[in-house]
């Protein structure tokens, strides 16, 4: 609460300096100002009107990523290989945060040519979160070469040519966020699905490897490691593992986490929106000193300090 005391404050003494208003009528507009601003629980993160492409976001961390963005005014391009679902994104954030400008960005990302075609309509942009990814549970002698090369083109690679394409731009413009959204696999493989923990692994070496490209400018990138979360999908798997039970989902969650996931020390599935403001936070001007880093918000699935 401190932080928007303070930002209220400046805001206004800058208004009084401007307007001429009386250091008394100033000290009542700041009082009344902070009982409003803490009655809303508002923190303006100072991303109004920046403009961010979050990949993989018609559902699960990815929508609820750019949901957040748009609660801080920021314009959104929603992306995803179905344009019906993404347009049926665009319309519910647009009817939702009407200030925003929120655009369809349809393209398989892992195809070049389509990659190509959403540079050329979205050639600027000021944040990018590489969300998309795929995964499934598979023992190590059933992944071949073919399922290897899909893994690293589309967890990887896609991502790659995003970065590449624009964090020349964003150093050119000495400002621009871009994140990767990987996993614990990446530091804590679980064995069963190594094709994913591989390529999870390696979004944490290219993020370091692009933030060197960074020192002395505004720009930052960083790479966020959420736990097991509660996607659409998620949700449907536990409620087929619990057919019959006459249980609520909560007490289905919590047993599922006692049996398979006991290390996790919340016990419950890390929710979509909280990864959400995470990433809403690390996109803002006040996350600039993140640079190159792993943030872990893991549930305490991970047992080691580092």
């Amino acid at each position: 609460m401190s932080f928007v005391i303070w930002r209220v404050k400046q805001e206004l003494w800058r208004n009084m300096l401007v307007t001429g208003q009386s250091r008394q009528d100033n000290i009542i507009t700041i009082r009344s100002t902070i009982v409003l601003k803490k009655e809303k629980c508002i923190m303006d993160m100072g991303l109004k009107y920046k403009t961010a492409l979050v990949t993989g976001s018609t559902k699960g961390i990815g929508k609820a990523i750019a949901i957040e963005l748009a609660k801080e005014g920021v314009n959104v391009l929603i992306n995803g290989r179905n344009y019906e679902e993404v347009e049926r994104t665009v319309n519910e954030i647009k009817s939702d945060f009407p200030a925003t400008s929120p655009q369809n960005a349809t393209a398989d990302i892992v195809d070049i040519g389509q990659r190509e075609a959403l540079f050329e309509k979205c050639p600027e942009i000021d944040i990018l979160v590489n969300n998309m990814g795929i995964y499934e549970i598979m023992q190590y002698v059933d992944v071949d070469d073919e399922v290897w090369e899909k893994y690293f083109r589309t967890n990887v690679l896609a991502a790659n040519g995003l970065s590449k394409f624009y964090l020349p731009k964003m150093l050119k413009n000495d400002y621009g966020r871009l994140i990767f959204i990987a996993s614990e696999e990446a530091i804590m493989p679980s064995g069963q699905m190594p094709q994913y923990g591989m390529t999870k692994s390696m979004l944490l070496s290219l993020s370091k490897s692009l933030s060197k490209l960074t020192i002395g400018t505004e720009v930052t990138v960083n790479t966020i490691m959420p736990g097991p979360t509660l996607s659409e999908n998620v949700h449907q798997i536990i409620e087929s593992m619990y057919p019959h039970e006459d249980m609520t989902f909560s007490e289905k969650e919590k047993d599922f986490m006692v049996t398979n996931l006991p290390q996790s020390e919340i016990q419950r599935f890390i929710k979509p929106i909280e990864i959400g403001r995470l990433a809403t936070f690390v996109c803002s001007p006040y996350a600039s000193a993140f640079k190159g880093s792993p943030i872990r918000m893991d549930g305490g699935m991970v047992p080691t300090i580092f």
